[in-house]
């Protein structure tokens, strides 16, 4: 049977969920809106020239993407670790920690975010156990803040990185660390010297996934950062439902698209000309 034909169900629904959108947004970015006389059928780039002649929206890609790159280190940090002691477990505790690390995955991201959203409170359990202790006498704001924001995605992140690096770590051979071990290397040399340039793939697939997601996540930085701290997808939203400036905001969701592309593209080649070795 031709593939084509295997793969058209996958194609059509494809295009229906993900392309069509797409393009219906473009096309709406293109017009204009009138406060009395709603979304006009026009023509026009007056969208994208006001965003990116605006510092306020520069403001907030900045902080989108500083918040991004931030979450995709810190997941990277934690990750690969958690990756490579996985893969030194035995079986039965391997199954344990992949539960344990796939778990948050299970919950939806809302509960997640008002979970922390508890923790960061100013009366929350993390401000009143450092009062209770004497740390502080006053509560210290971490709702509302792009830390705040940074720390809710890192939990929501991390079993990502995890998993994109144990896929890489699974592909390695043990016998590289066992030689390493044969010559006296030290475990933190044998992590940095064999572990991992052989985990850079699953390194560079995981923070693609980690940072395009952050770049992109509205429930986390909506419900942490509140009005208070903006990224573009809530800003986006305030276009479509609270101003109702539909075009204005489809250019801001095409611009966050096209930069994220960029970016994406750009640290792919990067890494694979640092890494091209690694990658053969």
């Amino acid at each position: 049977m031709n593939p084509f034909l295997l793969a058209a169900p996958a194609l059509v629904l494809f295009g229906v969920m993900l392309v069509i959108p797409l393009v219906m947004t473009f096309i709406l970015s293109f017009n204009s809106f009138g406060f009395y006389t709603g979304i006009e059928m026009t023509f026009g780039l007056h969208n994208y020239i006001d965003v990116l002649t605006d510092d306020y929206f520069y403001e907030i890609f900045g902080r989108t993407f500083a918040i991004a790159l931030v979450t995709t280190i810190i997941c990277a940090i934690i990750g690969t670790p958690i990756a490579y002691f996985l893969t030194r477990m035995r079986p039965f505790w391997r199954s344990v920690m992949v539960l344990v690390t796939l778990g948050p995955l299970l919950i939806s991201v809302v509960v997640r975010t008002l979970g922390w959203a508890i923790l960061l409170g100013n009366n929350g359990v993390i401000n009143n156990a450092l009062m209770g202790i004497g740390l502080t006498t006053s509560p210290v704001r971490m709702m509302y803040t792009s830390g705040g924001i940074v720390v809710a995605l890192v939990h929501v992140m991390v079993p990502f990185m995890v998993l994109a690096v144990w896929a890489a770590l699974q592909r390695q051979d043990p016998a590289t660390i066992s030689a390493a071990e044969s010559l006296g290397a030290r475990p933190a040399t044998i992590f940095r010297r064999v572990v991992l340039p052989q985990a850079m793939p699953g390194i560079l697939s995981g923070s693609l996934i980690v940072f395009s997601l952050s770049a992109s996540a509205f429930a986390t930085p909506s419900l942490i950062g509140g009005r208070r701290v903006k990224v573009v997808a809530t800003t986006v939203y305030d276009e479509f439902l609270n101003t109702l400036n539909w075009p204005l905001g489809a250019a801001i969701a095409v611009i966050l698209l096209v930069a994220v592309l960029v970016i994406m593209v750009s640290w792919n080649r990067i890494v694979e000309r640092r890494f091209a070795g690694v990658f053969q």
